[in-house]
């Protein structure tokens, strides 16, 4: 069987999911670059002409990451505010719960590394954008909420670094405690009415007290 030559994309594409793989399921420090060589199917050789170093890897794959989200993360203008909050802090939590090793790798390992920081920066200003955008409002208060969001953002990146590591939340408390900050925080700009969850919408899922590991061993 005659094996097919791939593009210099397409063999940039093949190890950045290769890499992906490997960050997600251990630490970043125990991902080896001849495991993922081994994974992508290739040398070592030419894994380290497409990528010198395991950090320049993991640039790749968190930059593909963010994309992903981005798109993943669509705001719909006819749902109200709430659900367009929760839909997207679904497709967020879903990623960190799949990939928490790389989520840590990013916010701890790689928290001095300017171009990482930028990737998250990146997203995160994009994101404020857009939920500002579906607010819709006037002029003189969409600084204030611009402020709102943007701390929140912050708020729910500390606290999802916090959930992977130590498992102080369930994903259930995770999706409560961060939209109902968020609409706490929104209601004095917006009104009551239009945070507010339509009656025929279906519960948030109600905090509750979790266990750490420790406390179960």
């Amino acid at each position: 069987m005659v094996r097919r030559r791939l593009t210099p994309e397409q063999r940039r594409a093949q190890i950045v999911e290769a890499g992906a793989g490997l960050f997600a399921d251990r630490p970043y420090e125990a991902v080896l670059m001849e495991e993922v060589a081994a994974a992508a199917g290739i040398s070592r050789a030419l894994l380290y002409r497409h990528f010198p170093a395991k950090r320049d890897l993991f640039v790749a794959v968190y930059e593909q990451a963010a994309a992903r989200l981005l798109v993943d993360s669509s705001f719909d203008p006819e749902l109200p505010v709430p659900e367009q909050i929760s839909a997207a802090l679904d497709t967020h939590l879903d990623y960190f719960e799949a990939n928490p090793h790389a989520v840590l790798a990013a916010n701890k390992v790689l928290a001095a590394d300017p171009t990482v920081q930028g990737i998250i920066a990146g997203e995160l200003g994009e994101l404020r954008r857009r939920m500002l955008d579906e607010l819709g409002l006037p002029e003189a208060r969409r600084a204030a909420a611009e402020s709102v969001i943007g701390a929140w953002l912050t708020f729910v990146r500390v606290l999802t670094v916090d959930w992977l590591e130590h498992g102080t939340l369930t994903r259930a408390d995770m999706h409560a405690v961060s939209t109902g900050a968020l609409l706490g925080a929104l209601t004095p700009l917006l009104g009551d009415s239009a945070v507010r969850t339509p009656p025929d919408a279906p519960p948030s899922p109600m905090p509750r007290a979790s266990r750490s590991p420790e406390a179960t061993r």
